[in-house]
């Protein structure tokens, strides 16, 4: 994985730039997470895992969840290294009982969450005509239903608590634009960034925001060896500015909407793609 910055990375500090000036440590501290409590679905690997890490790194106390917490330990104990505080948590964000029992076990040892990564998510590739039923029964309740059933349960409890929060669900830039083969997931994450307005306008009273993060093609273990072929050399010559991404490039983007630095950002849908959205058709 990727080299996640470590703390001192993320503590910008002002140089000298003399008095009046508006770059000071008080508009950089707005990105920091100093004690919040987090929770990251689908930590167990790729963008989730990065986040965790990302986040504690800012000053966050993180819970990694995912439906086998044995994936999670390894990044448990990378990140206490660190100095920070970490912690995994069982969660099958299909299942609302699963879903209010990861909440309850994180309720009562550390509190309600003041930030939310819905970033659990899954995909079936394979033609439309070639799709199941249990294929799409499968990503929907995954992409769509689990980031519906995360949210709406971090937001009451955030709700009844009167703390207000922050939830960011990680959709894609296939919720704007198609791709062959992956039908199910593309409609998912459509859902996704629709809910996301739709729970924004809802829970803005109770100040609580709701953003998602639209990624385009990042570079993870799992998928570097297709960029580095012939099929991903195409797909790389697509983009306009023809680079896949890397995890770091969601770093900025992320940060931006879990902090107070994105105080005013609710229903927002930031892409992070390299300008992949705009490319011409």
């Amino acid at each position: 994985m990727n080299a996640v910055p470590d703390r001192s990375q993320l503590s910008w500090q002002s140089s000298p730039q003399g008095e009046g000036s508006p770059v000071n440590s008080g508009v950089f501290s707005r990105w920091q997470l100093d004690g919040r409590v987090v929770l990251v679905t689908g930590a167990s690997s790729g963008l989730g895992r990065h986040f965790a890490h990302l986040l504690s790194s800012a000053g966050a106390k993180v819970a990694l969840a995912a439906r086998r917490t044995d994936k999670l330990e390894a990044s448990v104990r990378q990140i206490e290294a660190l100095g920070a505080k970490a912690r995994a948590v069982a969660l099958d964000v299909t299942s609302a009982s699963s879903v209010k029992g990861c909440f309850d076990e994180l309720t009562a040892d550390w509190g309600v969450p003041d930030l939310v990564v819905n970033n659990a998510g899954i995909t079936v590739t394979r033609p439309m005509l070639e799709q199941t039923e249990e294929d799409w029964d499968l990503v929907m309740s995954t992409n769509l239903k689990g980031c519906w059933l995360v949210a709406t349960e971090a937001a009451r409890r955030m709700v009844a608590a009167g703390k207000g929060g922050a939830i960011v669900n990680v959709a894609s830039i296939l919720a704007e634009r198609v791709a062959g083969c992956v039908a199910p997931y593309a409609i998912s994450k459509a859902g996704v960034v629709q809910a996301t307005k739709a729970m924004a306008l809802e829970l803005a009273r109770h100040r609580v925001r709701v953003n998602a993060l639209l990624p385009g093609y990042i570079a993870t273990e799992l998928n570097r060896e297709f960029m580095d072929s012939e099929a991903g050399e195409k797909l790389r010559a697509r983009i306009p500015s023809r680079r896949f991404g890397e995890l770091t490039d969601l770093d900025g983007p992320l940060l931006l909407l879990a902090s107070d630095a994105g105080a005013a950002m609710s229903g927002a849908c930031v892409a992070v793609d390299g300008g992949h959205l705009v490319s011409s058709l």
